[in-house]
């Protein structure tokens, strides 16, 4: 004969309600972080402003110098913040679409 398994006490189903709000709450992912406004160019990125609407092959052809990021869409990035790192964001179809500090 099979043993069979019974919620019948009270504490049991306090215990499953606990159970399924925890499994509910796995579900749930954090909210990107909101950086502050920058203010100030850190990193020299209005040096590069000129590139913005270029074809990012134009990259290629200029001296970076200290922390760079090229992000494209879909790419993995990291969220720390470094004010010193010049990003250059390039848009779906490979153009630079902006450049700033981060």
């Amino acid at each position: 004969m099979a043993a069979a398994c019974v919620w019948g006490e009270s504490g049991d189903n306090d215990h499953m309600k606990r159970m399924i709000a925890l499994i509910a709450l796995a579900g749930c992912t954090a909210a990107e972080p909101v950086l502050p406004p920058q203010l100030e160019d850190t990193c020299g990125a209005r040096d590069y402003e000129n590139l913005i609407g270029q074809d990012a092959t134009a990259l290629e052809r200029v001296l970076l110098l200290g922390p760079v990021r090229v992000i494209r869409p879909g790419d993995a990035v990291t969220m720390d913040f470094r004010p010193d790192r010049v990003n250059f964001k390039i848009s779906e179809n490979e153009t630079i679409r902006a450049v700033d500090c981060g």
